[in-house]
């Protein structure tokens, strides 16, 4: 009787070992293509927790659409909390600062987050088409975009322009004594230049997530400058342009500067438009080839790295931000109006208190820190102070970080879409050697 009792508990026992290892592997070979019913609903219930503490945070503000809203519709009611606010601007692309002289265009920016994963990135996009008192005629459509969940980061921008490119010389503005052609390309005492073109650039990178928050990524830029013009003194051989592009090889007409993209980032901010927290960093090389099209070779290093730190948790908008970027030529040579320098990072956003490309060299370094603050408590008008200093090497000896040329200013911020953080930028920087402006932007320099 004891044999059969123990047999009977054996086989019940064994079904129950079966039943939990068939269940096991049932569940398993599920969850290869769907995520199990609890873990979507706690998902879900976490990111509707998140989304209402945005919208609580967004009610206490107070941006540009609301105050056209009390302006056209003062009796309207104030919008449920539970309401998605819309991720897009559109406002008069109206500007002025010494590169471009007074603007007027259109200009829009969206941004929003795709899926339902609360640790997306924000995706933002621009569009703008502009002109300007200096018969700069612009037209780029940019994006950053991040799939759900961060997986991959699509980077790119197209540019179609009719520019008016500002040149004070090569390196930083030291006196190289020398000979003539010396002083001429060096042009120390920043006498101003003026080049007329046709300037064209497509550029895309692909970033793949391979651990959270670090991506690696790919692609390829290409720009294009014809008809290249000194309308001002077009009998005048001996500009810096003309002396770096005889000695480098370049036709002075037109050229393309074509290549491959290699990229390592690393990003935890917490708004791509406007961080309070976080870290971005990005290092690549850019390979020019022939092959390509590209009127030379070349490869150049690049770095850009940016921390943000929020100074309380009351009032997160107090920020000190820093921004590091800098661009190396390892080998052959790069046309000089494509020449690393002032406000040639990415964004076109460095060097406030300079004209585009004031100093520039085929090694140079830019640092900027900002302190961030509001100043009314619904958050609509905020403001910043910033200070950055620039480096660059020259073709007479100037090494990079011998010389530093600084730049710094205060501006006001004037919150326009609270959903994406978006906010009009009204800066006025001052540089060396009588060089100041007021810059007006969307979104911040970095």
């Amino acid at each position: 009787m004891q044999r059969r009792q123990d047999g009977r508990s054996f086989s019940l026992l064994l079904k129950i070992l079966l039943s939990t290892l068939f269940t096991g592997i049932y569940g398993y070979a599920h969850s290869q293509v769907q995520t199990p019913v609890d873990s979507l609903k706690t998902e879900s219930l976490r990111a509707d927790s998140v989304r209402v503490k945005q919208a609580e945070v967004l009610a206490k503000q107070y941006d540009f659409g609301d105050l056209m809203r009390n302006i056209l519709h003062p009796k309207k009611k104030r919008d449920s909390l539970h309401k998605k606010p819309s991720g897009i601007t559109i406002v008069p692309n109206i500007a002025s600062n010494p590169t471009i002289g007074s603007q007027l265009g259109i200009k829009a920016v969206a941004g929003r987050k795709l899926g339902n994963d609360p640790n997306t990135l924000l995706s933002v996009a621009a569009t703008s088409a502009s002109i300007t008192t200096k018969g700069i005629i612009y037209f780029y459509i940019n994006h950053n975009v991040y799939t759900p969940g961060n997986k991959w980061n699509f980077q790119g921008n197209l540019v179609v322009a009719k520019t008016v490119t500002p040149d004070e010389g090569l390196g930083i503005g030291r006196d190289p004594g020398g000979s003539e052609t010396d002083q001429v390309l060096a042009d120390p005492s920043r006498k101003p230049y003026v080049f007329h073109s046709l300037y064209f650039n497509i550029r895309e990178k692909v970033y793949k997530e391979v651990q959270k928050n670090l991506f690696v990524g790919i692609g390829a830029s290409f720009d294009i400058r014809t008809k290249i013009e000194d309308r001002r003194d077009s009998t005048n051989q001996l500009t810096p342009y003309n002396i770096y592009s005889d000695q480098h090889g370049f036709n002075r007409d037109d050229y393309r500067a074509d290549g491959l993209l290699f990229n390592i980032q690393y990003t935890t901010r917490d708004n791509q438009n406007r961080a309070y927290k976080g870290i971005y960093a990005d290092a690549g090389l850019r390979v020019n080839s022939k092959l390509l099209a590209s009127s030379k070779s070349s490869v150049q290093f690049t770095t850009d790295f940016r921390k943000y730190f929020s100074l309380s948790t009351v009032n997160p908008e107090h920020v000190i931000a820093f921004w590091n970027w800098g661009s190396y030529l390892v080998s052959g040579d790069v046309p000089y109006l494509e020449l690393p320098g002032t406000s040639k990072d990415g964004s076109f956003r460095s060097g406030r208190g300079y004209t585009s490309g004031y100093f520039k060299g085929t090694q140079y370094n830019y640092s900027e820190v900002e302190y961030r603050f509001p100043i009314l408590s619904n958050k609509f008008v905020s403001g910043v102070t910033f200070l950055n200093v620039q480096t660059a090497n020259d073709a007479a000896g100037t090494k990079l970080f011998q010389q530093w040329q600084p730049g710094y200013g205060a501006g006001l911020r004037v919150l326009f879409n609270k959903a994406t953080r978006t906010n009009l930028c009204l800066d006025y920087a001052f540089g060396k050697y009588g060089s100041r402006g007021f810059f007006l932007n969307l979104n911040e320099a970095f």
